[in-house]
C-alpha cells in the first residue's frame, strides 16, 4: 500500500509540475488580454501575436485597449518609439476609468522630436475629474533604438511611473490631508498612436512632416497584474496582494536615489512650480507628491 500511494504521489506530482510549467511557458500575446479600438488595419500582429506594430499615416492613427479594468496592481509594456524625425506625433500608453465626468487616468505621453533632439515623455494624473497635473522629462538614451520597459505600479500607497527600473513620478496618497486619490474606480489599460502637431512638439511649432510617413511603434511583453473587474473591489482590498507589501509601499533608497537624479538632470516641466498657469501652488504640491 505505501508503495502504490507513493507511486500515486510522483504521478500527481508529475502531472501538477507540467501543468504548472505549462502555464509558465504559455506565451503572453496581445489577443489574451487586448482588443482593438480604433483602426484595426493599422495594428499590425507580429511574432504570432507576441508584439504588435502601431502605425500612423495621414489616414489615420491607431489605437487598443484591455479586455478588462483593474483596481490596483502593476501594468507594464515593452515599447519601441518612432525613430527619426517624429515631430507632432504622440505614443500614449495609459490608464483610463472611462467615466466622464469624475474620470480617474494615469498618463504615459511621449511626445514625438525632430531628429537630434531627445524625446520627451509627458506623464499626467486625473483624480475625480482633474486632470492638468502635467510633468515632462527627456529620456537619457533613445527610445526609438531599442525597446524599453514602462510601467505603471498603483496601490493604496501611492503611484509610481516607471522608465525600466527607473521611477520618474511619484503620486502619493495624501487622502489623510484631505486630498483625492484614486481607488474607487477599476481603470483599463489603452495605447494609442496619433496626430498632435497642434501642441506635442515645442508647444505645436514643429509640425508633422507628412513625407516621412508612415509612422511606427512597437509594443512587446505585455504584462498586468491587478484585481480584474468584476469582483475587482473585494481582491483590492485583500493586503497580500503582492503590489501592496511592504516593498511597494514607498520608493526604496536606491529607487529614492534614481529618482531624484531623474527630477534634478532631466525634469523640463512641472506644474507644480509653473506660477503663470498656478498662481497659488496646487495643495498636493505642498503635500508631496
Amino acid at each position: 500500500m505505501a508503495t502504490a500511494t507513493r507511486s500515486l504521489l510522483k504521478l500527481m506530482l508529475v502531472h501538477i509540475f507540467s501543468l504548472v510549467v505549462s502555464v509558465w511557458a504559455r506565451p503572453v500575446t496581445f489577443l489574451q488580454d487586448f482588443r482593438i479600438t480604433w483602426a484595426d488595419s493599422h495594428i499590425r500582429q507580429i511574432e504570432g501575436g507576441r508584439s504588435i506594430q502601431l502605425i500612423l499615416d495621414q489616414n489615420s492613427g491607431c489605437g487598443f485597449a484591455s479586455k478588462n479594468q483593474y483596481l490596483f496592481g502593476r501594468v507594464s509594456m515593452k515599447i519601441k518609439l518612432i525613430p527619426g524625425d517624429s515631430a507632432g506625433t504622440v505614443t500614449a500608453f495609459y490608464m483610463n476609468s472611462d467615466t466622464d465626468t469624475v474620470r480617474d487616468e494615469l498618463d504615459f505621453e511621449f511626445l514625438g522630436n525632430r531628429t537630434g533632439q531627445p524625446y520627451t515623455v509627458q506623464t499626467n494624473v486625473y483624480v475625480h475629474g482633474k486632470g492638468d497635473r502635467e510633468q515632462r522629462i527627456n529620456l537619457w538614451f533613445d527610445p526609438a533604438a531599442e525597446y524599453h520597459t514602462y510601467s505603471i505600479l498603483w496601490n493604496h500607497y501611492h503611484v509610481v511611473f516607471y522608465v525600466d527600473d527607473v521611477p520618474i513620478r511619484v503620486y502619493k496618497n495624501n487622502e489623510a490631508k484631505g486630498l483625492p486619490f484614486p481607488k474607487f474606480q477599476p481603470m483599463g489599460v489603452y495605447s494609442t498612436l496619433w496626430e498632435a502637431d497642434d501642441w506635442a512638439t515645442r508647444g505645436g511649432l514643429e509640425k508633422i512632416d507628412w513625407t516621412k510617413a508612415p509612422f511606427y511603434a512597437y509594443y512587446k511583453d505585455f504584462d498586468i497584474e491587478g484585481c480584474a473587474a468584476p469582483g475587482a473591489a473585494s481582491c483590492a482590498s485583500n493586503p497580500n496582494n503582492w503590489w501592496e507589501g511592504a516593498g511597494y509601499q514607498k520608493l526604496d533608497e536606491l529607487q529614492a536615489r534614481k529618482y531624484r537624479w531623474v527630477r534634478m538632470n532631466h525634469m523640463i516641466y512641472d506644474y507644480c512650480v509653473d506660477k503663470s498657469r498656478y498662481p497659488v501652488t496646487p495643495p498636493e504640491c505642498l503635500a508631496g507628491i
